[in-house]
């Protein structure tokens, strides 16, 4: 933690790792243990990130974020402000008989997320248990994202669908899911993307 800003009102617990270059922001809650922060990373204020929270390197978290237990977020992702992670199918505060709280422990099955490399989530989403956001996809702001997104899928709405591609800049590459193979350039950056058997990629920069 030697070169990580870290405000004097965060809180830190035990068992969390920072990496170099790292900045937590006034008010941020960082669970411990099993929780680990790579380099470069910014935690905007009071968020809050639960234990058993794997996140890469150069990600960017603003304010007011709430990423709970078994979620892992992957290099250069882009989390806006109110984003809310889930990870309980089935909540309830207590028993059928309401008599006593239920643990705050996370099953051993509990469902875990993955967002991929490059994505980015708009501010006020919705993340649902256990889905997928592939590399470079975008989430709308305001969406609730109750499956997985594949990668440069840009999804919105309630429940979030798919209305097209994006490319790896975060430009629009189509206004909707194509319905046969097909190849084009990013009129914003140039790169070149490929759409096929259902899955779009990078080809050639």
């Amino acid at each position: 933690m030697s070169s990580a800003r870290i405000h004097i009102t965060a809180a830190i617990e035990d068992g969390v790792e920072i990496g170099e270059g790292t900045a937590i922001w006034d008010s941020v809650h960082i669970r411990g243990p099993g929780t680990s922060i790579g380099s470069s990373v910014i935690v905007g204020e009071k968020t809050y990130i639960a234990y058993d929270v794997k996140i890469g390197n150069r990600v960017k978290i603003n304010a007011f974020v709430y990423i709970c237990a078994g979620v892992t977020i992957e290099d250069g992702v882009m989390i806006s402000a109110g984003t809310i992670f889930t990870n309980d199918r089935f909540p309830r505060a207590t028993g059928p008989d309401l008599t006593e709280l239920l643990s705050s422990e996370e099953p051993d099955d509990m469902p875990r997320s993955r967002v991929g490399a490059g994505a980015t989530i708009g501010a006020g989403a919705i993340i649902g248990p256990g889905v997928e956001i592939g590399r470079f996809a975008m989430i709308g702001m305001g969406t609730v994202v109750t499956r997985s997104v594949g990668d440069h899928m840009l999804a919105l709405g309630n429940p979030g669908r798919v209305v097209g591609l994006v490319c790896a800049c975060g430009h629009p590459w189509t206004k909707e899911l194509p319905t046969e193979a097909v190849r084009g350039v990013c009129s914003n950056c140039g790169l070149t993307l490929e759409w096929s058997n259902g899955s779009c990629r990078v080809v050639s920069t």
